[in-house]
């Protein structure tokens, strides 16, 4: 169902927005680039700006550069949500002189281990513009991809600690095998740091083709949950599905060999969501909605929420029933987006 667009419209969106900060208040991230790009990848970029302007009362201006990231410091400045701006120009710089897959080649693999920072939106927001980079290269898109790089390194939060615990042989089997964390109180990062415990699914990948095969698993198995889980928590249960998702759209702009390690850091954000909001029992098992794909992104679209949207741009890459009736539920578990 992807559409590529050459209306231009997701370029003006983006030029809108990058005068604008990743996150708001501090702590939320800024969900529109993100979700004007699902909208032109599957042709609604008519839809773009008005969908923006609904949105446009939650974002903030760029916060103010504090020194530039340089190679003598960037490791100092990792992790530093400060430096947003800073490492916003490090990447603008980069890719001004690089080819792009070049410099996410290089990066990745230093990213990778922080991607659980910003509640996953780090990873998640450069799957879309590495998607609309894969379409398109013009200076908008490259700009996306320097602020999602940007966001990444200024949130980049390791996790550690984590004991190993036996997986079942199916993704679907080795979530519902994650335990709960033991104290379910505060916000995402309070919640990561009790993660204590997770089994290790597919830790022993390493063949780059079948880690591509077992993400897509992945992705399909956390789509799939949310249907009967995600009463657990409407809007953050999404990001177990829509975190390794994005690691698998942005796979075939990789060197094969950071294939097997994306699976690994993906399955670790999946399993760590569903630990941190784990629901003490499923709902019944929700049957297809009678709907198209494109039905069911309009409605996702007229819902307006920019998870639900982002989600449900999700169940359709997996694009079955079940995933579907997914995102159905997630329209039905959650606030619509008014104006302000």
């Amino acid at each position: 169902m992807d559409t590529h667009d050459t209306t231009g419209a997701l370029e003006e969106a983006l030029g809108r927005l990058h005068a604008s900060g990743p996150e708001r208040l501090g702590r939320l991230t800024n969900h529109a680039p993100m979700v004007v790009e699902a909208l032109a990848a599957h042709g609604r970029a008519d839809a773009v700006h008005r969908w923006l302007d609904l949105y446009r009362h939650k974002l903030e201006d760029l916060p103010g550069p504090v020194a530039p990231v340089t190679g003598a410091d960037w490791r100092e400045a990792l992790g530093d949500p400060r430096r947003a701006a800073d490492w916003i120009g490090h990447f603008g710089r980069a890719l001004a002189e690089q080819p792009w897959r070049d410099v996410l080649a290089v990066w990745w693999p230093q990213l990778l281990p922080g991607m659980y920072g910003g509640s996953t939106h780090l990873v998640i927001r450069v799957g879309h513009a590495v998607r609309a980079l894969e379409a398109c290269v013009n200076a908008p898109r490259l700009a996306e991809l320097a602020h999602g790089l940007g966001y990444w390194a200024a949130r980049h939060r390791p996790v550690s600690g984590i004991a190993a615990l036996p997986a079942a042989p199916s993704a679907a089997r080795s979530l519902d095998a994650v335990p709960p964390i033991a104290d379910p109180r505060g916000g995402f990062p309070d919640r990561l740091a009790a993660v204590r415990r997770l089994p290790l699914w597919a830790d022993d990948v390493t063949d780059p083709d079948t880690a591509r095969t077992r993400l897509a698993e992945l992705v399909r198995a956390a789509t799939h949950r949310y249907a009967t889980h995600g009463h657990g928590e409407a809007t953050m249960l999404v990001h177990a599905a829509t975190a390794p998702n994005a690691v698998l759209r942005t796979l075939g702009s990789l060197p094969r060999a950071l294939w097997a390690p994306s699976l690994h850091a993906a399955w670790t954000a999946s399993a760590a969501v569903t630990a941190m909001y784990a629901t003490a029992e499923p709902a019944p098992r929700v049957p297809a909605p009678r709907r198209t794909a494109e039905e069911m992104l309009e409605r996702a679209l007229a819902h307006g929420d920019e998870h639900v949207v982002k989600f449900t741009d999700t169940a359709l890459d997996v694009g079955d029933g079940r995933a579907l009736a997914a995102a159905l539920r997630a329209v039905e578990l959650s606030e619509p987006l008014v104006p302000n």
